[in-house]
C-alpha cells in the first residue's frame, strides 16, 4: 500500500538530509515513514492528531 501513496518530504529538510520524514496525506489518514531508510514501516494517524503534532512542534 505504502508504494501507491504519494509520498512528500518536510519543507523543514534540506538538500544535504539528516533527519527527516515523510508523510502522505488521505482523506482521513496520515502516513509518516522515515526518509532515509523507506522500507521500515510507515506509521499513520488521524488528520486531527497529526494537525495537533504539528502546531505543537
Amino acid at each position: 500500500m505504502s508504494n501507491d501513496l504519494n509520498w512528500f518530504k518536510s519543507s523543514y529538510s534540506g538538500p544535504q538530509g539528516g533527519d527527516c520524514v515523510e508523510v502522505a496525506t488521505c482523506p482521513d489518514v496520515v502516513h509518516v515513514r522515515d526518509s532515509k531508510d523507506t522500507a521500515l514501516p510507515s506509521f499513520s494517524v488521524s488528520p486531527d492528531a497529526w494537525g495537533a503534532f504539528i502546531e505543537a512542534v
